[in-house]
C-alpha cells in the first residue's frame, strides 16, 4: 500500500473516531455536493450545507447525490441570522462596523458559515471552490482570530510520496514573512504535522547549510530559526539548511553531521511564499506525489481554503483534515 493510500485511509479512520460538524457554504457547486455525498455516505463527518433548502436538494438530486443526512441552512432566512448579525456588530463595532452592514454580511454564506464555527454550531468550515482565498480568510481573521503565540496565518500542504509523508509551508498565504512570522509558521507547521501522526523534524530551508554561507537571506533564516526555537523549545528544528542536507542522510553526514534533523526532515519551512509554492508544485509534478491542502494554520478554529480548480477528492480530503484539526 502506498503512503498516499495509507494516509487517506487514516484520514477517514481518524475523522470517524470523533465525529465533527463541518460547514460547506458553497452548496451551489456540483463538486461540493458530490464531495458531501461521499462524506455523508462514509459516516466520517456531519455536514451543514448553506443555501435555500429546496434548491440544494433539487440540485443534489439532479446529479444523483443524496444529502438528506446533512443539515441545510439558508443564511437569509435562518432564525440564527439576527443573533449572528448582532454578534458580528458587537465584535467589530470598535472597527467601525454598523448594525445594518453586519446584517447584510450575515446573508453572505462565507460570513455566516464562519460565524457558525465561531459560535460552536459547526466545528470547522471549508470554502473556496468558487471564492478567493481572501474571501475565505477575511471573516475568520475578523472574529475567529489567531491562536495565542501565532502571528500569522499560513498554508501548508501534506505531500504523500510513495514511501514517506512530508509537510511543506508556507505555500499559500504570506508572501514575504518577517522573522517572527516565519518562526510562527514553523511552530504552526509542527502542530499540523503532529495532528496527522507525524513527529515533526523541521527544516528551515535556505541556499546555505549551517555556517557555510552568508548574506542577508541566510541571516534571515538564522534569525527565524532562533526565534522558532524560543517559541517551541521542544521542537527538533534545524536552520539554515539546504534541501539536500535536509532529506539525504549521506549529504547530511558531510554538511551537518551532528544534527538530529539533517537527513531526516519531514517538515519543510520555506523562506517565502514564492519559494514554497514553486517547490511544493515541483515536488508534486516531478514525483507524482499527492499534495493535500492548503491547510490553513494559526487560526483558533479550523477554516480551510480550497483551490477554485479543486476536484471532488480534494474537497473530501480537506473536509476530513478540517474535522481532524477540530479534534485537536
Amino acid at each position: 500500500m502506498s503512503k498516499a493510500t495509507e494516509f487517506k485511509e487514516m484520514l477517514f479512520s481518524k475523522a470517524k473516531s470523533d465525529l465533527k460538524v463541518v460547514v460547506l457554504p458553497e452548496s451551489g457547486d456540483e463538486r461540493v455536493l458530490r464531495a458531501a455525498g461521499e462524506l455523508l455516505k462514509s459516516g466520517a463527518v456531519k455536514l451543514i450545507l448553506l443555501g435555500e433548502k429546496s434548491a440544494v436538494e433539487k440540485k443534489a438530486a439532479s446529479i444523483g447525490v443524496d444529502v438528506s443526512a446533512a443539515e441545510i441552512i439558508d443564511p437569509a432566512t435562518s432564525e440564527l441570522h439576527e443573533e449572528y448579525a448582532n454578534t458580528l456588530f458587537e465584535l467589530r463595532k470598535s472597527k467601525g462596523m454598523e448594525l445594518d452592514k453586519a446584517q447584510k454580511l450575515m446573508r453572505d454564506k462565507t460570513f455566516f458559515g464562519t460565524m457558525l464555527v465561531h459560535k460552536g454550531k459547526a466545528d470547522a468550515m471549508v470554502s473556496g471552490a468558487s471564492t478567493t482565498t481572501a474571501e475565505t480568510i477575511r471573516p475568520a481573521l475578523q472574529f475567529i482570530k489567531m491562536k495565542p503565540g501565532i502571528s500569522t496565518v499560513s498554508g501548508s500542504f501534506i505531500i504523500c510520496l510513495e514511501d514517506k509523508i512530508w509537510l511543506t509551508a508556507d505555500c499559500a498565504v504570506t508572501p514575504n514573512p518577517t522573522t517572527d512570522q516565519l518562526a510562527s509558521i514553523a511552530a504552526a507547521s509542527a502542530k499540523t504535522a503532529r495532528d496527522f501522526g507525524l513527529e515533526p523534524r523541521v527544516a528551515m530551508l535556505s541556499y546555505s547549510t549551517g555556517e557555510s554561507g552568508s548574506g542577508a537571506d541566510v541571516d534571515f533564516v538564522k534569525e527565524a530559526t532562533a526565534k522558532a526555537k524560543e517559541l517551541s523549545p521542544e521542537l527538533a528544528i534545524e536552520g539554515p539548511i539546504q534541501f539536500d542536507a535536509a532529506v539525504d542522510v549521506e549529504t547530511a553526514k558531510v554538511k551537518l553531521p551532528n544534527s538530529p534533523v539533517a537527513g531526516r526532515a519531514n517538515v519543510f519551512v520555506f523562506p517565502n511564499l514564492n519559494c514554497g509554492n514553486i517547490c511544493y508544485k515541483a515536488i508534486q509534478q516531478a514525483s507524482g506525489a499527492v499534495a493535500i491542502g492548503p491547510i490553513l494554520q494559526g487560526l483558533n478554529k479550523p477554516v480551510n481554503d480550497l483551490s477554485r480548480g479543486c476536484k471532488v477528492e480534494d474537497i473530501v480530503n480537506t473536509v476530513l483534515i478540517s474535522a481532524i484539526q477540530s479534534q485537536n
